[in-house]
């Protein structure tokens, strides 16, 4: 690898610039995606949401998943309005689990195409355990059906469930970019469903693709050299015009025309119009090609005014960087019409620029007026001549720069994965393209560019982050974007507002589609705001001046402290780009054996009497050399008291609440104790004694009688009594005692 870089120091794959990006790639605020009023929709064992198709005209988004296809609510995805099972036959499964693929996982239908047709049906193609095939789908009355035709879906749909491809449906024809066979070794562009042709099984033509996206631009309308339509064909593959000892990849663009036949005896059946060039997103520093992973086209008016916009990784693990790259329509143009021609030079088997005649008409060209001139008016009159050039050296020398010539962002961290672009109108009539980037952590960067300055708004966290964001749509209509990972699809408005608290946090955010409203005192959407009102609305894009926000305010916070003690302060920056600044008693805050600041916290490590005072904590943000403060908080530390401390308060009230709750169960208890002796001895099961009244009556309680107090009558026969009793117990008592000593 180090070889590749010295080798390609001077050459054309030096991706370099001077530019040298400072933070443009922080994002100034990061939320979670239920703070911003998102919604989530997973269905239980189902996996690898990363198909989608927006059915506004129906109020659905149709989500392929593994196996599964849902129409869910444009609204509010987490209403599953209908849901249909495409599920592999056991033989078709078996049969791929004995070609090596795991039955768990490869050997599963993933639905990989999905598009609308003109009748209002949808074409839908699976991976079908490594046996594509494709079928027609209906939303109807509620109900999601398939027509289970089971068509043919080689060259449409990939064998491999994981392996990149990409798909447009044109004017009732199907366009692809996938491999062909099971091995996934024979690369195809082509065009099905009814005039079928393709590119060559070439290296020179295709050289191990990673096909990327496909978009069709109507450049036959409205168009003065009579021009037809082109399907642009967004990927990387191997370099074959570097020379070097391990391969190399390069980001291209290639493009065929809507109305290509083929040719009458060379290409029969192929493109004649397949050529490719080298798209390059220079990035500082950096050698290699940059790789193209996904990319948007944006129209604001008719196809003269179209952008394709890229995301770009680096084909390294040793940079960290992903990059954003535009590029004009016209530019493009006019590399593949004007640009010189690569060709494979024999004799040292080296692609070099070609500099012999170029035949007429053009190889390559679309059918335009000037080809009809001269009796050309579809592919099969061309002559073998240029078709024999187009096969042969269809590489394009001259590379596709972007419309900047340098990136429009560049962001270190996780790798960019999907990316679309949403049109707002500000305050001030002026018109902003906002970016809308999913990367490998699972967020989704929201950014736009302000004479030639990008800034990161907002991160929004979508997925947990070991998951990476797999597609993105965007729906202008219902003003939402919808994302799909391998666990679930998500969806989030394109902006909320309600979530910047102040005003100064509302302005610098410098997002187009919010302002603060100094009447109502609060954030709000633009397009919401009265035409009457909107001298009360304050927003800054390119400037970011916060000017007309009212001060921010201070609040204070007492503090007591007890000497020997470490203190910790607390302050939280307004944005990640701010820089939080302390100051006590009106004098800033240095780390020193006294003081130490650790992620915006002030440490006071031992302190003392004379660590009493105000301590101040201001977030300042900068923008364009002025600063803002965001927020403030100020601290007065006391020497703390035992009785009059607040933070101690809370623990002696708890502690005389709980001495309380003890007395009160104490006194609970003991009545519940005297009840229950007061229910027994109410019940007799306990006796109360009547022998307590002299001492006399004591010492007959061994008898278990009461000697009377008078004799004569009753009185005299109850003694008898109670004395016979007495010498019958003596006696019974004799006989136990006797009868034991026999016994032991």
């Amino acid at each position: 690898m180090l070889f590749l870089l010295i080798l390609f120091l001077g050459g054309p794959a030096v991706l370099t610039s001077g530019r040298v990006w400072p933070l443009y790639g922080t994002p100034r605020k990061t939320v979670t995606l239920s703070s911003y009023g998102g919604h989530v929709f997973q269905e239980e064992g189902v996996w690898n949401y990363s198909t989608m198709l927006l059915r506004e005209d129906m109020d659905v988004l149709i989500l392929g998943a593994r196996e599964t296809i849902f129409a869910l609510d444009l609204n509010n995805i987490t209403n599953k309005k209908a849901m249909v099972k495409w599920e592999v036959i056991p033989d078709t499964q078996e049969i791929c689990s004995l070609k090596g693929k795991t039955k768990e996982t490869e050997c599963q239908n993933y639905i990989r195409i999905l598009h609308k047709m003109s009748d209002g049906r949808m074409y839908v193609c699976g991976t079908n355990a490594f046996n594509p095939t494709c079928d027609y789908m209906s939303y109807t009355h509620g109900n999601l059906s398939l027509e289970s035709k089971h068509l043919e879906g080689k060259g449409k749909c990939p064998f491999d469930p994981f392996q990149r491809s990409t798909s447009e449906f044109v004017d009732g024809e199907l366009y692809s970019a996938t491999t062909l066979n099971f091995l996934g070794s024979e690369p195809v562009m082509m065009r099905s469903l009814n005039d079928s042709i393709r590119t060559e099984f070439s290296r020179s033509w295709l050289s191990e693709p990673s096909f990327i996206g496909m978009k069709h631009v109507a450049e036959g309308q409205k168009n003065p050299e009579g021009d037809d339509d082109k399907i642009y064909l967004f990927f990387s593959e191997a370099g074959l015009e570097y020379d070097s000892y391990k391969k190399m990849d390069v980001s291209r663009v290639a493009r065929v025309c809507k109305g290509d036949l083929g040719g009458q005896r060379t290409l029969q059946k192929k493109w004649t119009s397949f050529l490719k060039a080298r798209l390059d997103c220079p990035v500082s520093q950096t050698k290699l090609p940059f790789l193209i992973q996904d990319v948007f086209l944006y129209c604001p008016g008719d196809w003269s005014t179209c952008v394709f916009y890229g995301v770009f990784t680096p084909q390294t693990d040793m940079l960290q960087y992903s990059a954003v790259c535009t590029y004009r329509i016209q530019d493009i143009r006019d590399v593949f019409s004007k640009s010189k021609f690569k060709a494979m030079d024999s004799s040292s088997s080296r692609w070099v620029t070609y500099n012999g005649d170029v035949p007429e008409p053009r190889p390559g060209a679309c059918i335009n007026n000037n080809a009809r001139q001269k009796k050309f008016f579809k592919s099969l009159d061309l002559p073998d001549k240029t078709l024999q050039f187009v096969k042969d050296k269809l590489l394009m020398d001259q590379a596709v720069e972007p419309s900047s010539k340098e990136p429009l962002l560049v962001k270190k961290g996780a790798a960019f994965t999907s990316i679309v672009v949403a049109s707002t109108t500000a305050l001030d009539g002026s018109i902003h393209q906002v970016m809308f980037i999913g990367t490998a952590s699972g967020s989704v960067l929201k950014a736009v560019n302000y004479d030639e300055e990008t800034v990161i708004t907002e991160e929004v966290q979508l997925f947990a982050h070991s998951v990476p964001v797999k597609i993105l749509r965007l729906s202008t209509t219902m003003g939402q974007l919808y994302a799909g990972s391998d666990v679930a699809a998500v969806q989030m408005p394109l902006s909320s507002c309600d979530h910047y608290t102040s005003c100064m946090d509302c302005v610098l955010a410098r997002d187009p589609f919010c302002g603060w409203d100094l009447i109502s005192n609060s954030c709000v959407a633009i397009n919401s705001i009265q035409p009457d009102t909107h001298s009360e609305v304050v927003q800054s894009l390119r400037d970011g001046k916060a000017s007309r926000c009212p001060a921010v305010e201070s609040s204070t916070t007492i503090k007591f402290f007890y000497p020997g003690n470490m203190v910790s302060l607390l302050c939280e920056p307004g944005s990640n780009l701010a820089q939080v600044q302390w100051h006590v008693n009106g004098h800033p805050v240095e780390n020193s054996n006294v003081y130490q600041i650790q992620h915006n916290t002030l440490l006071i490590l031992k302190a003392s009497d004379s660590d009493t005072g105000h301590y101040n904590c201001t977030s300042v943000e900068t923008i364009k050399g002025v600063d803002y403060m965001t927020q403030s908080a100020t601290y007065e530390l006391r020497l703390g008291d035992f009785m009059t401390d607040p933070s101690v308060q809370p623990l002696v009230q708890e502690h005389q609440n709980t001495l309380l709750a003890l007395k009160v169960l104490v006194i609970i208890l003991t009545l519940m104790l005297l009840a229950l002796v007061a229910w027994n001895f109410y019940k007799g099961y306990f006796a109360i004694p009547k022998c307590f009244n002299s001492d006399e009556e004591s010492q007959q309680k061994t008898s278990g009688c009461q000697k009377p107090l008078q004799t004569g009558g009753r009185n005299s026969a109850a003694s008898k009594a109670c004395s016979s009793n007495s010498n019958n117990n003596h006696n019974r008592l004799s006989g136990n005692q006797h009868n034991g000593d026999q016994v032991f």
